[in-house]
């Protein structure tokens, strides 16, 4: 069964890459535009993982985030935002990993591989 991974942004050509990128690889993508829309997504196709852009207009990823861990949902998240303000210190966000976000998504792609190696 293919793990779902729940992308989380607000830039419309990110979310393109990113679910071309993640499909390539084998993935089944699911594309949340903003947190309200994220939230809603994770209750109904409950992924396998989310990659959570921070700056979003309305509520932001780290308001998603402290949501996603209050539900105490279990499944992993990796912030991957254009800001490293908070990369050195993820953990303080309750992130399971940071990725600085480029238009190379190999950093994310290794990250991803990597969680759901350890799954195995």
């Amino acid at each position: 069964m293919k793990k779902k991974i729940l992308i989380v942004d607000d830039e419309k050509n990110i979310r393109f890459l990113l679910n071309e990128e993640l499909t390539d690889e084998g993935y089944d993508v699911i594309l949340a535009e903003s947190g309200a829309a994220a939230l809603e997504a994770i209750d109904k196709e409950k992924p396998d993982l989310v990659t959570l852009d921070i700056k979003m207009p309305g509520e932001d990823g780290l308001s998603v985030l402290r949501k996603i861990r209050e539900r105490e949902y279990d499944l992993p998240v990796i912030i991957c935002s254009a800001y490293s303000v908070y990369k050195s210190d993820f953990s303080a966000v309750a992130a399971d990993y940071y990725v600085v976000k480029s238009s190379n998504f190999e950093e994310l792609k290794t990250k991803i591989n990597e969680i759901f190696s350890h799954e195995s």
